[in-house]
């Protein structure tokens, strides 16, 4: 039997790394997306290969629809359907309302949500037609809570389980399941890069009284990409280590 496609959107990234191998050690056929730059891509590729992640690779600017619809059909006529879509791709451009530009509002809504419809449009038909079909997008904490500075990234991030929820209902009758994950503060190198001090009022606020790893995260992807799990849909998942509890 052919191994399930997964495409995973920002998959060289601290999160989207850690859901790759997962899905890879699972069984899946990995597609790690990347908007980086080619030669970087290829650099993370060869590394992968060596370490024993045999993935395949592919572009798109998640900010272009055109983009994510090219990168999915060569996917498509080069491997064969996508079964699993991870919606990772994201970014932050933090600052007050009162400061922030409107470039850094467009930018964040277009690669943290219009990427998440970008994507899943581009993947949803052919699911449908196959009667089968796993979309999960990755939130945050911040999407539930808000946070200073984050108007932006606090949006579009709770924007992604308005989307989950509506987009679950239209595609539960083709047994296609869409949830969300919501991970809190993750020791990937960009909150690892955070100021000593800082970083540890963060984790001060954490019951558990640390960071998540990313593979925590990467386990609960599995956990839904499995096409034994075909009852949960429309689900919002925290790891958070208790930090927000709704």
């Amino acid at each position: 039997m052919a191994k399930r496609i997964a495409v995973v959107t920002g998959g060289m990234g601290g999160i989207g790394h850690a859901i790759s191998r997962e899905l890879y050690d699972h069984g899946y056929r990995v597609v790690a997306g990347y908007s980086r730059k080619h030669e970087a891509a290829l650099e993370w590729h060869s590394e992968q290969k060596k370490a024993g992640y045999d993935f395949d690779i592919a572009y798109a600017d998640v900010t272009n629809f055109k983009s994510c619809e090219e990168m999915i059909a060569k996917i498509e006529s080069g491997l064969g359907a996508v079964d699993i879509l991870v919606n990772n791709a994201g970014i932050t451009r933090d600052h007050a309302c009162c400061k922030m530009s409107q470039e850094e509002w467009d930018l964040v809504i277009l690669t943290d949500l219009s990427s998440v419809f970008y994507m899943t449009h581009a993947v949803i038909n052919a699911m449908k037609a196959r009667n089968y079909g796993r979309i999960i997008n990755i939130s945050s904490i911040n999407g539930q809570k808000g946070q200073f500075g984050q108007v932006n990234y606090s949006a579009a991030k709770a924007g992604i389980h308005g989307f989950t929820k509506a987009l679950a209902l239209e595609v539960a009758k083709h047994h296609i399941t869409v949830n969300t994950i919501s991970p809190g503060y993750v020791a990937t190198d960009m909150v690892m890069a955070i100021q000593d001090d800082i970083r540890e009022k963060i984790i001060a606020q954490i019951p558990m009284g640390r960071l998540a790893e990313p593979e925590e995260v990467a386990r609960v992807v599995s956990f839904l990409a499995d096409e034994r799990n075909s009852y949960i849909t429309g689900a919002n998942i925290a790891i958070n280590g208790g930090q927000y509890m709704m």
